[in-house]
């Protein structure tokens, strides 16, 4: 039976780097964040619905304008609704596929790897348990500014379209503390794979 794991965090809280070991020790992760780039690729039926929702403006050399879009989204919660309508349903599509996938092939643990795990809704209902990456919430914003050279204003509004860390970890099943040096996070991975019979990175 394969056990599925959901793999979150907050924004800049280091999930995609316990992503990243969670690879390099062989286990198979679908990445939400990469399938959300897919289905909105060129030539996709979710690039034609954003242009005909928010406009040709959003288009760049005809690929979707993901900074300007995102500027828009995050200021703008009903513009993000508005995007949501249209790739949660294909990026739900896909993770399912993969999931099914990964099943057929009878996987022993699959990891799904999303930045909005609990906000998207239907996640949960895909998976056994939850890994959630942390740090607070200082760490978290002054690692976001620096990362994506944000303003205070920009990088708040960015984490308010989330979860507070706390909710997230309240529902966890096991949190990795990133709030310390990348070999004490490092540790604590090694320590679950090891809990889970599952060969070190």
């Amino acid at each position: 039976m394969t056990e599925v794991w959901g793999l979150t965090g907050g924004i800049a809280t280091g999930k995609s780097t316990v992503s990243g070991w969670l690879k390099a020790a062989g286990l198979p992760v679908i990445d939400a964040d990469v399938i959300a780039r897919k289905v909105v690729a060129p030539g996709t039926l979710g690039l034609q619905q954003i242009v005909a929702t928010f406009g040709k403006s959003y288009l760049a050399a005809g690929e979707l304008n993901r900074k300007q879009l995102g500027q828009l989204v995050f200021r703008e919660p009903a513009q993000l609704k508005r995007l949501e309508a249209i790739t949660t349903p294909l990026i739900q599509a896909e993770i399912q596929r993969q999931l099914a996938d990964y099943r057929q092939k009878k996987a022993p643990v699959v990891i799904v790897d999303a930045p909005t795990f609990f906000e998207v809704g239907y996640l949960e209902a895909l998976t056994d348990h939850v890994m959630v990456v942390a740090t607070d919430v200082a760490t978290q914003k002054q690692r976001l500014m620096a990362r994506d050279q944000l303003s205070a204003a920009d990088a708040q509004a960015r984490m308010d379209r989330q979860w507070p860390i706390e909710k997230k970890v309240a529902r966890a099943t096991v949190v990795i503390d990133n709030g310390g040096t990348i070999a004490e996070t490092r540790q604590q991975v090694v320590k679950w794979l090891d809990t889970n019979n599952l060969k070190p990175f």
